[in-house]
C-alpha cells in the first residue's frame, strides 16, 4: 500500500506544479514605472499649446484687455452679453455660419455618398475617377479660393463664359456680388473642395459590407432602394457620423476660403464666425475676441453633439 501511495503522490506532484506555473503565467504583468515617462513629452506639448491657451482665453474673456496694455479691467459676462444683444455684426456672422454649415453638411454628405455608391467597385475606370474627385483635397485653401474666384468673376469668369457659349446668357450672374446668393456659391466651392475626401470614407464603409447580404436580399425580391435602406445605410451609418462631424468642423473653420474669395474683411453676406473673430482681434479688442472664441468653441461642440443624437449613434446612457 505504501508503494502505491508514494507512486500516486509522485504522479500528483507534477500536476500541482503545472497548476502553480499556469497561475503564475495568468497573473497580471507588472508595468515598469519608467514606461509612464514616455507620454510626458506629448502631455507637456498639449498642456503648453492647448490647455494653457484655452484657460487663458477664459481669463481674457471676462476682461476688456486690448492685447497691448498691461492694464485691464474685469467686466464679468459683459462681453458675452454684448455678443448676443448689442453686436449685430456678430449675430450676422453667427447666422451666416449656421446657414453655411447646414448647406455644406447636407450637400457634401449626399454628394460624397452618391460618388461612393457609383465608384465602389475597384475597376480601372473607377480608380481614375476616384483620383480625379479626390484631387481638389490636396490643394491649399487659398489656391481653391482663387480658382473659384476666377470662375465666379462676372466679367471674364469661366462660369459666365461657359453659359454664354451654350446660349444660356439669361443664367449669367454676378455670383459673389449678389448678397442673397453669395453664401450659396461659396458653399458650392466648399463641397467641391472636400467631397472627394469624404467619398473615400464612404467607399471604405461600403466595401466592408458582405456581398452575401445583397445576394440574399435579391433572392428575396428586394429592389435597390430596399437594399439601400435595409443593408447599405445601417452599415455606412458609422462612416456618416465621421463625415458629418468632419464636415461640420470644416464648415465652421472655412476662414481661409472665405478670405481668399471675399477679401479681408469680407462683406457682411460672407462674414462667418472665424472671420468675425479675426476682425475683432485686428481691432485690438482681445478680451471681446476671446469671448467670441469661447462662444465659437461651444457652438461647434453643441452642433456636433446634436448631430450625433440625430444620427442615433450616441450610446444610451452616455
Amino acid at each position: 500500500m505504501s508503494t502505491h501511495t508514494g507512486t500516486a503522490a509522485k504522479r500528483k506532484a507534477p500536476d500541482s506544479t503545472t497548476e502553480a506555473e499556469s497561475k503564475k503565467r495568468r497573473s497580471p504583468t507588472r508595468v515598469n514605472p519608467a514606461l509612464y515617462l514616455f507620454p510626458l513629452p506629448a502631455v507637456a506639448i498639449i498642456a503648453v499649446f492647448l490647455v494653457m491657451p484655452t484657460l487663458q482665453a477664459f481669463q481674457y474673456a471676462i476682461t476688456d484687455w486690448n492685447g497691448f496694455s498691461a492694464a485691464f479691467n474685469y467686466v464679468g459676462v459683459d462681453n458675452f452679453v454684448r455678443a448676443f444683444t448689442k453686436d449685430s455684426l456678430f449675430t450676422n456672422a453667427l447666422t451666416n455660419n449656421l446657414k453655411f454649415v447646414l448647406l455644406v453638411v447636407i450637400a457634401q454628405t449626399l454628394f460624397s455618398l452618391l460618388l461612393a455608391l457609383l465608384l465602389t467597385r475597384n475597376s480601372r475606370g473607377n480608380v481614375v475617377l476616384r483620383a480625379l474627385f479626390f484631387f481638389p483635397t490636396i490643394l491649399s485653401s487659398v489656391s481653391v479660393a482663387f480658382i473659384w474666384k476666377f470662375i465666379y468673376d462676372p466679367n471674364f469668369g469661366l462660369a459666365n463664359s461657359a453659359l454664354g457659349a451654350i446660349g444660356l446668357d439669361g443664367l449669367q450672374g454676378s455670383y459673389l456680388g449678389n448678397n442673397s446668393q453669395a453664401l450659396y456659391w461659396v458653399a458650392v466651392t466648399q463641397v467641391w473642395f472636400h467631397a472627394g475626401q469624404m467619398m473615400v470614407v464612404y467607399i471604405a464603409g461600403l466595401q466592408a459590407i458582405p456581398r452575401e447580404l445583397y445576394e440574399a436580399a435579391e433572392m428575396d425580391g428586394a429592389n435597390k432602394w430596399q437594399q439601400f435602406k435595409s443593408i447599405t445605410w445601417p452599415f455606412v451609418a458609422p462612416a456618416t457620423s465621421i463625415v458629418v462631424a468632419y464636415t461640420t468642423v470644416q464648415s465652421f473653420k472655412a476662414f481661409d476660403l472665405i478670405l481668399g474669395i471675399a477679401g479681408n474683411p469680407p462683406k457682411g453676406s460672407l462674414d462667418i464666425l472665424s472671420t468675425r473673430i479675426y476682425s475683432t482681434f485686428a481691432n485690438s479688442e482681445f478680451g471681446y475676441a476671446a469671448a467670441q472664441s469661447i462662444i465659437f468653441m461651444g457652438m461647434i461642440a453643441l452642433v456636433t453633439w446634436l448631430q450625433r443624437r440625430l444620427l442615433r449613434l450616441t450610446p444610451k446612457g452616455e
